[in-house]
C-alpha cells in the first residue's frame, strides 16, 4: 500500500512518528495521532463538529476565511451550540459500548493481566465481585508505570495492588453525551457499563467517543450528576434552552429533542432525591426506612416534556404507617428543591409531598382501584397523569410493580373507560368555518387543543389493551402492530405528534430568548401560510382520531 503524501507530510510538520507504516491499521493510527494533534487549532478556528470540518477544508480550498468566535455570547448563541453535533443526543451509551466486558480476577498478577491486555487488544480489565458488579479496574497506562517503577518485582505483585477503585460507571440507558460529559469532568479514559442492576455488561473509552466531542452543553447530565445543592441544579436547567435551540438548528425532531429535554428533568428530580436523602442523614433522620421508589410522572414520565414543565412527581414506599412521615419530608425537600432549580411546584399539586401523591403499594392499588371505578373527571385527570410515570430514583422493581398492579386495576374497567372517552369527545379543532387558525390574544395553545388530545388517545387506547410503553409514539406503534390502529392512523398522528411539539418547542425557544415564561401556546404571526395550513390539517386530524378513539371506547 502506498503511503499518502498528504499523511506524511503532515505528521512531519505536527512531530508525529509514523508507526506500521504502509498498513491500513498504521496508516489509521497515524490519522487518528494527527487529528488530536489539530483538535485545538480546529476549536480556535470555530470548527467543533465533522460537518464543520468538511466545510473548513473545503471553504479553505476558496481561500475563505474562518475566523474565532467572538467571545461574550450568550450560551444560546454560541457556535458550538448553534452547530452541535447530535448522535450524543440520539444513542444510548449500551448501543455505542465495547462487549463483551473483558475481567481478570483480583487474585491475578500484573504478568497475567499484560498478557491478557495483549492477547485480547484491550486497553482495561475490570474486576467483578459475586455479583458481577466492578470492584476495581486495570489499564493498560498502570501496568505501564508498575513496571517502570519497580521493573520486574511488578510483574509478580497481584493486580489489586495498582488497581483503582471504586470504579466510575455509567448506565447503559444513559444518552452518549452522559459519558462524555463524565469522562471529562472525572479526567477518566475509561467507564465501566452498567446495567438497571449495576451488574457490569460493557466498556466505553475516551478514544472511541472521541468523534462524539462537541460543546460545553455536553456536560449537562454531569453537571447534574455531580450537583450537591439547588443552585448548581439550576446552573444545569438554565442550560436546556440554548440545548433545545441547537439540536433545532440540527433539524432533529422535536420528539427525540423531547425525548433529551426529558431525560436531563428526570436527572435533576433523580439528584434533587439524592441530595435530599444526604440532608435527612445528616440531620438525624436516617436513611429510607423501607424500600421506595421516585416517580416522574406525566410528560416528563413520557419522555415528551418541553421548556415549562413543572413538579409532577409521585412516590411508592413498602414502609408502615409511621414510615410515612419520612417519606413526606423527602417528598417536601424534594420540592423545594426542584423549585430552587427552575421547575415550579406543580399548581395542581401532584407532588410527593402531598400525600394524594404518595402511598404504600397496597395503598397505590386502592387509589387506583377507586380511580377506576369511580371514574369521576377529577378521578380521571389524576389517572392521566399517573399513568405515565418513570421511575427516577429508587427501586426499580417496586415502581415495575406498581405498574403492574396499576395496569391490572384499569384495563378493561367500563367506567373508567367511559370517563376517558367524555373527555376525548370533547375535542375540538380550533378552526374558523373557513378553516383559520383561531387563538386568543393572537397565540393558539397547541397543548390544549393538540397534544393533549392525540396524548389522551393514545393513552386511553394503551390502557384499554395493556400496553405497558409510556411514550405516545411508541403507543401509537405497538397498537398499529397489534392490530388495533390503523396504519393510516398510526402515520397521521405520529406525524401530527411531532409537527405539534416541533412548532410548541420553536416557540419556547423564541420566548425563552426574549425572557418570557416557555408555555405551549404558539403566536400564529410566526408562521407563515403553509405552516398555517399544514398546522390546521394536523389539529382537523387529531380532532377526528381522538373523536373516532372516544367512541369506541364507550
Amino acid at each position: 500500500m502506498a503511503e499518502v503524501p498528504e499523511l506524511q507530510d503532515a505528521s512531519r510538520r505536527y512531530g508525529i512518528v509514523a508507526e506500521g507504516r504502509h498498513t491500513a491499521l498504521g496508516d489509521g493510527l497515524t490519522a487518528a495521532r494527527l487529528y488530536l494533534r489539530m483538535i485545538p487549532k480546529l476549536l480556535e478556528r470555530g470548527v467543533f463538529t465533522l460537518g464543520d470540518a468538511i466545510r473548513f477544508g473545503r471553504d479553505a480550498v476558496r481561500g475563505a476565511s474562518w475566523r474565532r468566535p467572538q467571545s461574550g455570547a450568550t450560551l444560546g448563541e454560541q457556535p458550538a451550540l448553534r452547530r452541535l453535533d447530535a448522535f450524543p443526543y440520539l444513542r444510548r451509551v449500551g448501543e455505542v459500548m465495547a462487549r463483551p466486558l473483558v475481567t481478570i480476577e483480583p487474585r491475578s498478577t500484573v504478568a497475567q493481566a499484560a498478557a491478557i491486555l495483549t492477547e485480547r487488544r484491550v486497553s482495561s480489565l475490570v474486576m467483578l465481585d459475586s455479583q458481577d458488579r466492578p470492584l476495581g479496574i486495570l489499564t493498560e497506562r498502570d501496568v505501564v508505570r508498575a513496571v517502570a517503577g519497580s521493573r520486574s518485582e511488578a510483574l509478580s505483585a497481584a493486580v489489586t495492588t495498582i488497581s483503582s477503585s471504586p470504579v466510575a460507571t455509567v448506565d447503559e440507558d444513559d444518552y452518549v453525551y452522559v459519558a462524555i460529559g463524565r469522562l471529562d469532568r472525572l479526567g477518566f479514559r475509561h467507564l465501566v457499563v452498567v446495567d438497571g442492576k449495576g451488574c457490569a455488561i460493557g466498556m466505553v473509552t475516551a478514544r472511541a467517543l472521541l468523534r462524539q466531542r462537541s460543546a460545553d452543553a455536553l456536560h449537562i447530565a454531569d453537571q447534574v450528576d455531580a450537583a450537591s445543592d439547588a443552585p448548581s441544579l439550576a446552573g444545569a436547567r438554565a442550560k436546556l434552552p440554548g440545548l433545545a435551540q441547537a439540536l433545532l438548528s440540527e433539524g432533529i425532531a422535536a420528539p427525540e429533542i423531547a425525548a433529551v429535554l426529558s431525560a436531563v428533568l428526570r436527572d435533576i428530580t433523580r439528584k434533587a432525591t439524592q441530595i435530599a436523602i444526604v440532608a435527612m442523614t445528616a440531620a438525624g433522620r436516617g436513611p429510607p426506612p423501607a424500600p421506595w421508589a421516585m416517580l416522574v410522572l406525566g410528560s416528563g414520565g413520557r419522555g415528551e416534556s418541553l421548556l415549562g414543565p413543572d413538579q409532577d412527581n409521585a412516590l411508592v414506599h413498602l414502609g408502615t404507617d409511621a414510615d410515612d412521615a419520612w417519606f413526606a419530608e423527602l417528598g417536601r425537600r424534594v420540592a423545594d428543591l426542584l423549585d430552587q432549580a427552575g421547575i415550579p411546584y406543580c399548581q395542581g399539586g401532584v407532588m410527593a409531598r402531598e400525600s394524594a401523591w404518595r402511598h404504600t403499594l397496597g395503598g397505590w392499588s386502592d387509589v387506583v382501584r377507586r380511580w377506576a371505578g369511580a371514574a369521576s373527571p377529577k378521578d380521571v385527570l389524576a389517572a392521566d397523569i399517573f399513568f405515565d410515570f418513570v421511575v427516577v430514583a429508587g427501586d426499580r422493581d417496586l415502581a415495575e410493580r406498581l405498574r403492574r398492579v396499576a395496569l391490572a386495576e384499569v384495563t378493561g374497567s367500563p367506567m373508567f373507560l367511559q370517563q376517558l372517552a367524555v373527555d376525548l369527545a370533547r375535542t375540538r379543532a380550533p378552526l374558523s368555518l373557513f378553516g383559520k387558525l383561531q387563538g386568543e390574544a393572537g397565540r393558539l395553545d397547541l397543548k390544549l387543543h393538540g397534544l393533549l388530545p392525540i396524548v389522551g388517545a393514545a393513552r386511553a387506547l394503551a390502557l384499554r389493551h395493556g400496553i405497558e410503553s409510556t411514550s405516545t409514539p411508541e403507543r401509537l406503534r405497538l397498537l398499529a402492530k397489534a392490530g388495533h390502529l390503523a396504519d393510516a392512523d398510526l402515520v397521521q398522528q405520529t406525524e401530527a405528534h411531532a409537527l405539534l411539539m416541533r412548532l410548541s418547542l420553536e416557540q419556547q425557544v423564541a420566548d425563552a430568548a426574549t425572557g418570557r415564561i416557555p408555555r405551549g401556546k404558539v403566536e400564529i404571526a410566526r408562521l407563515d401560510r403553509p405552516a398555517q395550513k399544514r398546522l390546521g390539517k394536523a389539529l382537523k386530524q387529531v380532532e377526528a382520531f381522538a373523536t373516532e378513539v372516544g367512541a369506541g371506547l364507550v
